[in-house]
C-alpha cells in the first residue's frame, strides 16, 4: 500500500467522509422541505459543524506513540489534513447548491468550513482526537442561543450565523483557523 491510503485509513478518513457524505443529503433534504427558510443560515451552519465534527474524528490516529517516532515530517502533513478537510466539508454544502437548493453563499461557506476546522483542530491539540468534536458542537450550540449580534462580543459568539461580510465574523474564523491548524500541525493531537 501506499503511504496516503495508509494515512486515510489510519485517520478513519472513509468513515469521516461516510458521516459528511450522510449529513449533506440529510440537509438537501430538509432544505427541499422548506427547513429554515431562505436566508436562514442556521441549516447550513448546521451541515457544516456537522461535517467538522464528522472529520475531527480522525485527527489522531491509531497509535500516538507510533505516530510521533515515524520518521516523516508530521506538520505539513497535519496542516494539509485540516484543510484539506475543511475544504471536502465546504465542498459537500457547495454541491447541494449546485442541484439547486440555495442555502449560503460561496464566502459564508468558505468562511464557517475553514473556521469550524480550525476549531476542530485546536479541540484536537487541546483534548485529543476522539474529543476534537466538542469544542465546534460548543460553539454551535452556544451561536444557536446567544443573544442578538448587537455588540462586537456577541459577534464573535456568534460568528458562524453572521453574513460572510461582517467584520467580527470573518476575523473570528481566521483566527480560529490559523490557530487551531498551526497548534494541530506543530504539537499534533493530546495524548
Amino acid at each position: 500500500m501506499r503511504w496516503l491510503t495508509l494515512y486515510a485509513r489510519s485517520r478513519q478518513v472513509p468513515a469521516s467522509l461516510a458521516a459528511v457524505v450522510v449529513s449533506t443529503v440529510a440537509a438537501w433534504a430538509l432544505s427541499r422541505n422548506g427547513g429554515g427558510g431562505p436566508g436562514d443560515p442556521r441549516l447550513p451552519v448546521l451541515l457544516l459543524a456537522t461535517g467538522a465534527m464528522a472529520a475531527s474524528i480522525g485527527l489522531s490516529g491509531q497509535d500516538l506513540a507510533l505516530d510521533r517516532t515515524a520518521a516523516i515530517r508530521w506538520v505539513p502533513r497535519r496542516a494539509a489534513h485540516v484543510l484539506l478537510a475543511g475544504a471536502v466539508v465546504g465542498t459537500a454544502l457547495l454541491t447541494v447548491q449546485a442541484m439547486g437548493e440555495d442555502m449560503a453563499t460561496t464566502a459564508f461557506v468558505v468562511r464557517d468550513s475553514a473556521g469550524l476546522m480550525g476549531l476542530a483542530a485546536l479541540g484536537a491539540a487541546l483534548a485529543g482526537g476522539q474529543y476534537a468534536w466538542t469544542l465546534p458542537f460548543s460553539w454551535l450550540s452556544f451561536s444557536f442561543f446567544a443573544p442578538p449580534p448587537t455588540s462586537v462580543p456577541t459577534q464573535v459568539a456568534s460568528w458562524m450565523l453572521l453574513p460572510p461580510g461582517t467584520a467580527a465574523g470573518t476575523w473570528t474564523a481566521l483566527a480560529l483557523t490559523v490557530t487551531g491548524t498551526a497548534a494541530y500541525a506543530l504539537a499534533g493531537p493530546r495524548r
